[in-house]
């Protein structure tokens, strides 16, 4: 075989790989029933903790930042009190250490005190060999709570979101947990 024949197969290859890899990269929609299906777990509470922290890694690279954000609350799956903690990538140490990531909740989502559902899945290797339970879908997977004079709402982010529109709080649960069910998760 001639070099450029080489050469041109070698890039082909290379293309089919990077291919590959956006397809997996893609944004998906979920709706509620294929987030429950990839969720480990749906939790309704208060954020009561907030930490970003740094790794630097030999293979993954330096300057690795997650957020890790601590709820306490209840399951909506199985109905039982639950603390859990939940990491995303992205995130601030100072104003000057840190990096945006662009699939990352909002500091408003994200804010101490806030009342959320959240869905999230263990992940052995977010990056860095940061292993724990990572919030699905990024921003997609992490909905605010308001108190309205009808109840808890969980606020709906639009088409394409697992949770559409506003949801009663209440409905919403008994959703999650039928859903779970008829899953058989």
């Amino acid at each position: 075989m001639k070099l450029p024949t080489l050469r041109v197969l070698g890039l082909s290859a290379l293309c089919v790989a990077m291919s590959a890899w956006a397809a997996s990269a893609q944004i998906q929609r979920l709706d509620l029933r294929t987030m429950i299906s990839k969720s480990d777990d749906a939790v309704v509470g208060q954020i009561v903790g907030k930490k970003v922290f740094r790794v630097d890694h030999p293979v993954a690279g330096p300057d690795l930042f997650y957020t890790t954000i601590t709820v306490q609350g209840r399951s909506l799956v199985h109905g039982k009190m639950a603390q859990v903690e939940v990491t995303y990538p992205g995130g601030f140490i100072t104003p000057e250490e840190g990096v945006y990531n662009s699939e990352a909740p909002t500091e408003d989502e994200t804010r101490i005190g806030n009342e959320v559902v959240l869905f999230y899945f263990w992940n052995d290797n977010m990056g860095g060999d940061v292993a724990g339970n990572m919030l699905q879908a990024l921003h997609g997977g992490i909905y605010r709570v308001v108190k309205t004079t009808g109840g808890q709402v969980t606020l709906g982010k639009g088409d394409g979101y697992a949770i559409e529109q506003n949801w009663k709080l209440v409905d919403l649960d008994r959703e999650i947990t039928r859903l779970h069910d008829e899953l058989g998760k």
